[in-house]
């Protein structure tokens, strides 16, 4: 009976380690399973949170024009007789553009100056008769005003000639040609525009928020996009009088030099103005950021173990406040510290904890002021 009750308990502890060495098998196999089936490690980019000094800036966007300009054009109507300008060129002050042919204009005028030189003879005898009591001071009195009479008509006829021709009435730059010779010409006809481009005009509207911020003689930078690679300075020189009340904007103002002749007007520029003393703030690529509905979060890449106890880099994902946008730059207030790795480009296919493995082959454009692709 001892015997039998020995057996039995021999066979019953050999199946109980048998289990039990089942279980065990069973369970490293699953996990081992489990670590054949891992997703592999995501190539992601990354960069350092660090520190800048940002300098607070008010940004606008503008339109120049020229401190003076017109379209020439003539005041009396005519046919153009002579044309003394190249399109594109250069002129000064008083520079002859268009002569309108004179026609009858120069005979009327010798006419009238006939007239005229009978008038002032006629008042000069009977003056002389006045003197000696022969003609009365009526007749005198008429025949001063028919000399004033004829010297005005002469001097209407001369306004009138001078107008046949068309000057410059600045120095500046000429447009292209809207006329040719031989061409009759109505008054306010354009014949030419004319432009004075050095030093220009950037008109641009800010928030009237932004009053306290700016003032007469604060200097800009304004930047154009086709010349992406250059900056124009320049300094307000007016601040309209007045706020628009569909818009609650202020115009200002700002006058720049154009040297090179660079510039020209209806172009559209970006205007920076420096304001303020500059802030240290921890900044990143905007492109760090993730933003959604529950708020923004960046992913901290951090030091972790795989599946089989191996080093692996995984991301934490952590939400952050964000302020100010710079260019491509973003400032954080608060959830990241200095130095911690921030993953920059590949989101889309990370959640908390994904083994990742960073390669900055390739970095997202991370510049405080942008440059302007070329058009």
């Amino acid at each position: 009976m001892i015997k039998r009750m020995l057996i039995m308990l021999v066979l019953v502890g050999a199946l109980a380690g048998g289990l039990y060495w089942f279980q065990n098998f069973k369970t490293k196999m699953i996990a081992k399973a489990l670590s054949d089936y891992a997703a592999a490690p995501q190539t992601v980019s990354a960069t350092e949170a660090g520190y800048q000094e940002w300098q607070p800036r008010l940004r606008a966007i503008g339109t120049l024009r020229a401190s003076q300009g017109v379209d020439v054009t003539p005041s009396v109507p005519g046919v153009v007789e002579e044309i003394s300008f190249e399109s594109g060129q250069d002129v000064e002050a008083g520079a002859l553009l268009v002569r309108l042919a004179l026609n009858d204009s120069t005979s009327r005028l010798k006419q009238l100056e006939a007239a005229a030189e009978l008038a002032n003879s006629n008042y000069q005898r009977n003056l002389r008769q006045f003197r000696e009591k022969i003609v009365s001071q009526a007749s005198l009195d008429a025949d001063a005003s028919n000399v004033k009479s004829a010297q005005a008509e002469v001097a209407a006829q001369q306004a009138l000639i001078d107008q046949k021709t068309v000057r410059a009435p600045f120095a500046g730059r000429l447009g292209i040609r809207q006329v040719d010779k031989g061409q009759y010409l109505n008054p306010g006809t354009a014949i030419v525009s004319l432009q004075a481009i050095d030093p220009m005009f950037v008109d641009f509207l800010l928030p009237q928020q932004a009053l306290g911020e700016i003032a007469v003689g604060q200097p800009v930078k304004v930047a154009v996009d086709a010349f992406s690679d250059q900056t124009f300075s320049g300094k307000i020189v007016a601040i309209n009088a007045r706020v628009d009340t569909a818009t609650r904007n202020i115009q200002v103002r700002a006058s720049l030099s154009n040297p090179g002749r660079k510039l020209l007007p209806g172009m559209y520029a970006t205007v920076d103005i420096a304001t303020g003393a500059p802030k240290r703030l921890l900044t990143l690529p905007v492109t760090a950021i993730t933003y959604n509905a529950y708020g923004n979060t960046v992913f901290v890449v951090e030091d972790g173990k795989d599946a089989e106890g191996k080093p692996v880099k995984k991301v934490k994902q952590t939400f952050v406040k964000t302020g100010e946008t710079r260019g491509d730059q973003v400032a954080v207030l608060s959830g990241i510290a200095e130095k911690q790795t921030i993953v920059t480009a590949g989101q889309l296919k990370l959640t908390n904890g994904t083994a990742v493995v960073v390669d900055n082959t390739v970095q997202p454009p991370s510049r405080a002021v942008p440059v302007l692709p070329p058009r």
